[in-house]
This record gives structure tokens, C-alpha cells and sequence, in this order.
């Protein structure tokens, strides 16, 4: 009877864990359905983590509902409009081409030295306010811990978002450093959880690095 009682002591945070996982599997396919998934899941972990005493990373889960949404738009829109050109019937010159904006289709690119150079400054500033915040103005018991991990994924949800390859790299720092923490916690649902979104993670940069590979 004991497995039945934390079954249903904790089937909040383990269905937010399957979501989870199935967030995960889609995002190294590159499949839309991510971002409604990913939603279903922010949604979940903002009252675990709340009721864990993580502060931090509740409110990451509210940024997670937010750029879920920015992450679903950008997918779906591409990364703009680029000029197609469709001859005339009635000349051959470049004055009778026709051209028109078609959708330019959002690929897996590597980070550029100037915007890694802007993430790090913001991943920097946004651990030192959480810090702030969570020290001195409340009763959290591992600021500094909680601060690092919700920063980091701060800029790695963004660069997910923009499909950038490195975000992988940030992932597995990230799930490593929150296994550990959780532990803590006794959030071990959610230990197992994160300790599957590492190995996850490496299976998504051998993915995202055939995506690279064909471009």
C-alpha cells in the first residue's frame, strides 16, 4: 500500500515528470508539439516548486509559460521573409522578375560570438538580482543554487526558442546541477525527471548535430 499512497501523495509532480520527458523527446525532434506540451508542464511545476520552497524557479516556470508561446510563434513563422523571384512570361531581363517574400524557414544554427557575448552578460546580471531577491527578501534555503540553475535556463529556453545547437550544452549543466538540489529538496519525482533530461540531452546534440550536418 506504501507505492499507492506517494502515488497519490505526489501524482501532481509525476504527471508534470511525464510531461516533462515528452517535452524533452519532442524538443530533439524539432516537433512543434513541444511548445502546448512544454506549456502543460510550466503550468505544473509552478505549484511544485512553489510548494518546495524554490521561488526561483517558479518564477522560471512563468517564463517558461512565456516563451513557450514566443518558442510556438517563432517556429511556426520562421526567421522572416526572403525575397523569391518569379520571371515574367512576357521578358527574360531582371526588370520582369516578379518577387515575392515567402517564408524563410527557422533552422539549427550555431551561436554567433556577439550574441554569445549578450547572454552571458545577461545570464551574469540575472543570477546576481535572483540572488538578491532570494537572500534578502525570502525564506528560501538555497539561493544561491536556485538562482544559478533558473538563470541558466533562462538563456537556454531563449536559445531553444531561436534554435540555437549550444543550448544543449546549458541543459546538461543545468539538469546535472538541479538533480543534485532536488535531492535536497526530496522532490524525487523530479530528481529522476532531470536526471533523464541529462541523458536526453545528449542524445539531442547528436540529433540537432545531423540538422547541422545536412545544412
Amino acid at each position: 500500500m506504501g507505492i499507492f499512497n506517494w502515488i497519490s501523495n505526489n501524482y501532481i509532480e509525476i504527471f508534470g515528470a511525464v510531461t516533462g520527458i515528452l517535452y524533452v523527446f519532442l524538443e530533439i525532434k524539432q516537433n512543434l508539439w513541444l511548445w502546448p506540451v512544454g506549456i502543460i508542464t510550466s503550468a505544473v511545476y509552478i505549484w511544485v516548486f512553489f510548494t518546495g520552497k524554490l521561488y526561483a524557479d517558479t518564477s522560471l516556470q512563468g517564463y517558461y509559460l512565456v516563451i513557450s508561446v514566443l518558442g510556438w510563434y517563432w517556429w511556426i513563422k520562421g526567421a522572416g521573409l526572403r525575397a523569391h523571384g518569379n520571371k515574367s512570361p512576357f521578358g527574360g531581363g531582371e526588370g520582369d522578375v516578379d518577387k515575392k517574400p515567402i517564408p524563410e524557414k527557422l533552422i539549427v544554427h550555431r551561436i554567433n560570438l556577439k550574441t554569445g557575448i549578450v547572454l552571458a552578460a545577461v545570464l551574469c546580471v540575472l543570477y546576481f538580482v535572483l540572488w538578491f531577491v532570494l537572500s534578502h527578501l525570502t525564506d528560501s534555503p538555497v539561493p544561491a543554487a536556485d538562482s544559478f540553475i533558473t538563470s541558466l535556463s533562462i538563456v537556454a529556453t531563449w536559445m531553444l526558442a531561436r534554435k540555437i545547437y549550444e543550448h544543449w550544452y546549458l541543459w546538461i549543466v543545468v539538469d546535472a546541477f538541479a538533480s543534485v538540489l532536488f535531492i535536497t529538496r526530496h522532490l524525487y519525482p523530479t530528481v529522476i525527471l532531470y536526471i533523464v533530461f541529462c541523458a536526453m540531452s545528449f542524445a539531442g546534440l547528436i540529433e540537432w548535430k545531423k540538422s547541422l550536418t545536412k545544412q
